[in-house]
């Protein structure tokens, strides 16, 4: 059990049966009554956001959520494909389990497969990852580092955006949080 006073981001509960991850949450503290947490939770299984709200120190379940390290390898459009880096087993997952995560996932690439009572539920990305830039604006002569930003399409497909002096092949760090540039490589 975990109290609603230790929520944070990313922490996994269940709820009604269902496993949900904390997206956002808010300790408000009215004039009057008691004090209470709003949340967002985001089901795992479903992909489903709703919004829900505790009493404040109420004591909900604590989703025991396993952490499989796998190594990424490959995708065939819909399906994509990872091994047990210990066992050499190979797990596949459909494109709508991953969500934002197919962005960043770069062949090879090690990251953490979550699994709940047996059931894959999602994947956890490293917090940062190195990036090729393929495609973006040419920069201009007179462009600072703090002057703007522009997009750019990484290697991935995805378009973040970065500071105008960064050019087609440069690499970059991305947070995998957020999808912010953080900086060159």
């Amino acid at each position: 059990m975990i109290s609603t006073n230790d929520f944070r981001t990313g922490l996994t509960i269940e709820v009604d049966g269902e496993v949900y991850s904390v997206i956002e949450f808010m300790h408000v503290k009215p004039g009057k009554g008691s004090a209470f947490v709003r949340t967002k939770l985001k089901n795992r299984r479903t992909g489903a956001v709703i919004e829900r709200t505790f009493r404040a120190g109420e004591k909900v379940n604590r989703a025991h959520i396993e952490r499989r390290e796998m190594q990424y390898l490959y995708n065939d459009g819909e399906n994509y494909y990872f091994m047990d880096t210990e066992t050499y087993e190979q797990l596949s997952l459909r494109k709508d389990q991953l969500d934002e995560a197919v962005k960043y996932l770069k062949d090879n690439m090690n990251i953490y497969v979550l699994l709940y009572q047996g059931e894959t539920i999602g994947i956890e990305l490293p917090n940062f990852v190195e990036l090729k830039v393929v495609e973006t604006e040419p920069g201009i002569k007179g462009d600072t580092a703090t002057g703007g930003s522009k997009n750019a399409v990484l290697e991935t497909g995805a378009v973040i955006q970065v500071p105008l002096f960064i050019e087609v092949g440069d690499v970059v760090r991305i947070d995998t949080r957020t999808g912010a540039y953080i900086e060159r490589a």
